[in-house]
């Protein structure tokens, strides 16, 4: 079976449309998905710092395209986009949360999805060990267990070493797809193309 490795943050907008999206190829093609989480603010230090400049002076026409595209896709991906106030928010603690389902072979889909629209659509906290409490609850997983996990320094290291990797794979960004180890696409709108070359 073809194998796609996803490197994604949840802190992204577009990493949330390409989640439904990736989703709903696995619908129509066969292939498992390697989850691969990140924080995307240490590649933007490290080696693409131009996102910080684009916020600090951007470039009107394009902030408003980029807007309109942002909405199309949301009712292509039926998603509802709330603007959170806090933005960009810390993920850390939610992406290092990925790494428990997948250990405890749990619903690392479900937990992402939750993850997602708790920011993007209720605008909550997703930084704060209270939503995080309340969305684990909610897929009927131990608080204390999963504070305990994710504070692991070998859980720590493991986000470190992901986001690393992207780096060393010439990645920049979230979301980043891999198919066959060589084969890498950026963003949301490239999942097509990943579809084409199943």
């Amino acid at each position: 079976m073809k194998k796609i490795e996803y490197y994604l943050d949840c802190s992204s907008p577009w990493t949330y449309l390409s989640f439904r999206g990736i989703l709903e190829l696995r619908k129509n093609r066969e292939f498992e998905i390697i989850w691969k989480p990140i924080l995307v603010g240490g590649i933007f230090n490290s080696t693409n710092p131009s996102v910080y400049e684009s916020r600090k002076n951007p470039v009107k026409e394009k902030l408003e395209y980029s807007q309109k595209d942002m909405d199309d896709w949301a009712k292509q991906r039926n998603i509802e986009f709330n603007w959170p106030k806090i933005f960009p928010i810390n993920s850390v603690k939610s992406m290092r949360g990925v790494f428990y389902f997948i250990d405890k072979n749990k619903d690392v889909e479900e937990y992402l999805e939750k993850v997602f629209k708790a920011y993007w659509t209720e605008g909550k906290d997703i930084s704060s060990e209270d939503c995080l409490n309340e969305i684990i609850t909610s897929l009927s997983v131990k608080a204390d267990d999963f504070l305990e996990f994710i504070a692991l320094p070998e859980t720590k290291e493991r986000l470190i070493q992901n986001t690393q990797e992207l780096m060393d794979r010439k990645g920049f960004g979230s979301p980043t797809f891999f198919l066959d180890k060589e084969d890498m696409y950026f963003g949301n709108d490239r999942i097509q193309l990943i579809e084409k070359k199943l």
